[in-house]
């Protein structure tokens, strides 16, 4: 496997991992139904933009403050990517229950 290669699926490990933390923390598939106006990909927008090179978070944080908890940008963006996950899994729940 080439660098290129080994660092996406390293990326993509990290982010699968983030993801099944904040299912072992209660965000299960129930809980993330429940988040039906977009909240998932605002959270993850907020983190996403939340870096030191823009400042403070540019988008209003859509739940409650103590679960807010920013890292590292590389770390951010991890969390923001693993909420899109989220938001998709929903989606495609919802889909699944129309079809």
């Amino acid at each position: 496997m080439n660098e290129d290669r080994f660092r996406a699926v390293t990326i993509l490990h990290d982010i699968a991992l983030e993801r099944a933390e904040q299912i072992d923390m209660g965000y299960t598939q129930e809980h993330d139904d429940e988040e039906t106006m977009c909240q998932l990909a605002i959270a993850a927008a907020c983190y996403a933009t939340s870096s030191p090179y823009l400042g403070s978070e540019t988008i209003q944080y859509p739940w409650e403050p103590e679960s807010w908890k920013p890292g590292t940008y590389r770390d951010n963006l991890i969390k923001a990517a693993a909420l899109i996950v989220a938001e998709i899994e929903r989606l495609d729940r919802i889909a699944a229950k129309k079809a």
